[in-house]
C-alpha cells in the first residue's frame, strides 16, 4: 500500500509541475495581452491628439503639454519609461527628455503592419535603453499608433514586471486549488481498488511462499518413505539373500560356488548402492547435527561418486533452524546435480557468515552450462529452492560458463537461532 502511495504521489508531482509551468505561461502571456491593450489605449486617446506638428518639430511647448498629460501615470508608477518613435527610428518624444531627437537603428517594418503591435517580458540592453538597462526584467510594449497629422508612429511603454509576476500568481493561486483537487480526488478513488489489489498480491505471495514450502516439505516427506521402504524391504530382504549365497558359497556343490559367489557380490553391491541411495534420500537431523556436520557428512557421501570435496566451514553456525535446513537442501540438491551432470573431480564448499548474512558457495570444476537455458531436466529441485530462498528474502545465484565449472552461491539474511 506503501509502494501504491508513494507511485500516486510521484505521478501527482510529475503532472502537476509541468501544469504549474503551463500556468504561468499561460498566465505571462495574458498579462503581456493586458499591457499592450493598455498601451494602445494610452497611446491612441492619450498621446496621438497630442503628437502634433510642432511636438514631432520639437517645441518645448508641445513637449510640457504631453509631459502634463503623461505625469499620473508615471508619478504613480503604472508607467515607467514612455517613448514615441517615427519609422526612421528617430525617438520624437521620452519623459526623459535628453533621449529627444536621437536617432537609432530604422524601425523593423513589422510594427507599422498593423497587427496590434507586441509585448515581452526580458532584460532591456540595447542601446535605445540607456535608462533602463539597469531595472532588470521589464515589460517591454511597442504599439502602432499616429500622429495628430496622420503619420505612422510607434509608441512604446515599460511597465515594472510585478503586474506580470502577480498576474502569474493569481491565477496560477485560482486554477492549481482546482487542478490539485481534482487530481487527489482521483487519486483517492484509487486508493481503494488499489489497496485491495496490494492485499490481494501479498496474499497471492504468501500463499505461493507456503505451496513451496509445503512442496519441499512433502518432498521430504516421500523421500523418507522411499528411503524406510528400501531399508525395511528390499534392503532387508537382498541382504538375507546375499547370506544365503554366502552360505551356498560355503557348503554348496564345488562346481556352483563360482557362480554362488558371483550372485553374492553383485547382491552385496546392490546393498552398498541402495544404502547410499537411502542415506541421500533420507538427510541426517540438521537439528541434531549442526549445519556444519551435516554438510560434513554430505560432502564426505561424495566420494563414493568418485568426488571429493574441499570443505572451508566454521565449527559451529549460529543459524536458524529453517534457514540451515534450506542451506543444506541447497548443498545437497546441488552436489546431486554434480554427480548427475557435471562429471566433475573436484567441488569447493565454503559457509561464510557476515555480519547480516550467511553465504554459501559451491564451485565444481565439471563441464559446466547454460543456466539460461537449463529448463529442462535435473534442474527443477534448483530452481524450486531459487524460489525458495527468494520467498525469504534471500538469492541463489548460478553461475557457468558453458565450458568448465559451476558455481552456486546461496545467500540468506541472518536470523538468530531460536536456541
Amino acid at each position: 500500500m506503501a509502494r501504491f502511495l508513494w507511485t500516486g504521489l510521484l505521478v501527482t508531482v510529475l503532472i502537476a509541475t509541468p501544469v504549474a509551468f503551463w500556468i504561468r505561461a499561460e498566465a505571462e502571456n495574458h498579462a503581456l495581452v493586458n499591457a499592450r491593450l493598455i498601451t494602445q489605449r494610452l497611446a491612441d486617446y492619450a498621446i496621438s491628439p497630442l503628437v502634433t506638428t510642432q511636438l514631432l518639430a520639437g517645441d518645448p511647448a508641445a513637449i510640457e503639454d504631453l509631459d502634463a498629460r503623461l505625469q499620473p501615470w508615471l508619478e504613480r508608477g503604472a508607467v515607467l519609461r514612455i517613448k514615441v518613435w517615427t519609422a526612421d527610428g528617430t525617438i520624437v518624444y521620452s519623459d526623459v527628455h535628453s533621449l529627444i531627437g536621437q536617432q537609432f537603428m530604422p524601425l523593423d517594418p513589422e510594427m507599422l503592419d498593423g497587427t496590434g503591435g507586441n509585448a515581452a517580458l526580458e532584460d532591456q540592453n540595447e542601446l535605445e535603453n540607456e535608462f533602463e538597462s539597469g531595472s532588470g526584467e521589464l515589460v517591454e510594449v511597442y504599439v502602432e499608433s499616429a500622429a495628430a497629422n496622420g503619420e505612422p508612429l510607434i509608441f512604446e511603454a515599460y511597465y515594472d514586471d510585478d503586474a506580470v509576476r502577480d498576474e502569474q500568481s493569481m491565477v496560477l493561486l485560482a486554477i492549481a486549488p482546482i487542478f490539485l483537487l481534482s487530481f487527489a480526488v482521483l487519486q483517492l478513488a484509487q486508493l481503494v481498488p488499489g489497496i485491495q489489489l496490494a492485499r490481494r498480491i501479498k496474499a497471492q505471495e504468501v500463499s505461493r511462499r507456503k505451496l513451496l514450502q509445503y512442496a519441499i516439505e512433502a518432498s521430504d516427506l516421500e523421500r523418507r518413505r522411499i528411503a524406510r521402504d528400501l531399508h525395511d524391504e528390499v534392503i532387508q530382504d537382498l541382504a538375507g539373500l546375499s547370506y544365503v549365497m554366502e552360505a551356498e558359497e560355503d557348503h554348496g556343490a564345488v562346481e556352483q560356488r563360482p557362480l554362488f559367489a558371483r550372485v553374492r557380490s553383485i547382491l552385496q553391491e546392490n546393498v552398498r548402492t541402495l544404502r547410499a541411495m537411502t542415506s541421500e534420500l533420507y538427510p541426517p537431523d540438521v537439528d541434531k547435527l549442526g549445519l556444519p556436520e551435516a554438510l560434513s557428512r554430505l560432502a564426505a557421501s561424495m566420494k563414493d561418486h568418485g568426488i571429493t570435496v574441499a570443505l572451508q566451514i566454521p565449527e559451529s553456525c549460529d543459524i536458524d533452524r529453517d534457514q540451515a535446513v534450506m542451506l543444506y537442501r541447497v548443498a545437497r540438491e546441488v552436489l546431486m546435480n554434480t554427480v548427475k551432470h557435471a562429471q566433475a573431480n573436484t567441488v569447493h564448499l565454503s559457509l561464510l557468515r557476515q555480519d547480516d548474512s550467511t553465504v554459501m558457495t559451491i564451485r565444481d570444476d565439471g563441464r559446466g552450462f547454460n543456466p539460461e537455458a537449463s529448463s529442462g531436466e535435473g534442474h527443477f529441485g534448483l530452481r524450486l529452492m531459487r524460489d525458495t530462498i527468494r520467498e525469504a528474502g534471500g538469492s541463489l545465484e548460478v553461475v557457468s560458463g558453458g565450458t568448465g565449472g559451476t558455481s552456486v552461491t546461496a545467500t540468506l539474511t541472518r536470523v538468530p537461532s531460536a536456541a
